[in-house]
């Protein structure tokens, strides 16, 4: 017979009462509760180790991701912030080249309709560009520096519509023909009026200054010359072709200073007054024309004369 399946039997004796119990137990049973005693704390401490192994290693993973999530988010307020600059950067250099001087402003204010509209810029495809971007906002944190960034490349884009809308209102201020072309008298105006040599009434196409023959006549704003000849009763003229369909006359002049195609800018001199063509005397006849059509030259003379 096996050792293993031995089994013994242990008296326990009761000396106050004289009972006794009688008890069997098998070795087998008896060594494998041992065992099981001794190796279940064992047991128990390999599972907590491999448990916080496990814990171990989820935490690193964890730490590995937001290393990466941090690292990207710090890319992107970096893009954020140099974006912001930028913005800032374009504002003022916008507001600045926005101010105009009044007098010019006040000028531009007088121009036809049409003139003023041809400057004018749409903007309807950048305000539908931030629109689109603001709607597609959400709660979902992932996705803030996303919309935010989104939202500033559209601010961007409808600052460049600004910025051209700045462009062409500089390019309009140059066109506009504000400054007087000549320093002297203001002896014939715009509108009807006898004519000079007949007495019959007629219709004066511009204003005319008077003063010494030979005196500088300056342009009147930015433009490119069209032409420079005699042209019948306005004598000597130069034609100044300005943006926006603008243009100025400049007649009855001794000497031209300038040739077609030539650009200038307002303040140069153009020519020298004198009294050819229709004239009674030295004087300068000036015109202003939008579109073909003839404006009163008192409307838009802001600025006095300004030699550059």
């Amino acid at each position: 017979m096996r050792t293993s399946r031995r089994r013994y039997t242990v008296l326990v004796a009761d000396r106050s009462s004289g009972v006794v119990r009688r008890f069997t137990i098998s070795l087998r049973a008896t060594v494998s509760i041992v065992a099981t005693v001794f190796t279940l704390p064992v047991l128990i401490g390999l599972g907590a180790k491999w448990s916080a192994h496990a814990d171990i290693a989820q935490l690193q993973t964890t730490n590995a991701t937001l290393q990466i999530e941090n690292g990207n988010f710090r890319a992107s307020t970096g893009e954020l912030t140099t974006q912001i600059q930028s913005l800032e950067g374009v504002i003022d250099e916008l507001g600045v080249r926005a101010a105009l001087d009044p007098e010019q402003a006040r000028a531009m204010s007088k121009l036809p309709a049409i003139v003023k509209q041809k400057a004018i810029g749409g903007n309807a495809q950048a305000n539908a560009a931030i629109s689109n971007v603001v709607s597609s906002l959400t709660a979902t944190p992932e996705d803030t520096f996303g919309v935010l960034k989104g939202v500033l490349q559209a601010l961007e884009s409808r600052l460049r519509y600004v910025r051209r809308d700045v462009e062409q209102q500089e390019k309009l201020a140059g066109a506009t023909p504000s400054m007087w072309p000549a320093q002297g008298w203001l002896t014939g105006t715009f509108g009807g009026r006898p004519d000079p040599f007949s007495g019959e009434p007629g219709f004066h196409q511009g204003i005319d200054i008077s003063t010494e023959r030979g005196s500088p006549v300056f342009a009147t704003a930015d433009g490119t010359v069209d032409s420079a000849s005699y042209s019948g009763d306005y004598g000597n003229l130069i034609v100044v072709r300005h943006d926006f369909d603008l243009s100025t006359r400049y007649a009855h002049l001794s000497v031209f200073k300038v040739k077609p195609g030539q650009s200038v800018k307002r303040g140069d001199i153009v020519g020298y007054v004198g009294s050819t063509g229709r004239s009674t005397g030295a004087h300068l006849h000036y015109e202003i024309l939008a579109n073909g059509k003839l404006l009163n030259p008192l409307q838009l003379l802001t600025r006095p004369v300004s030699h550059n």
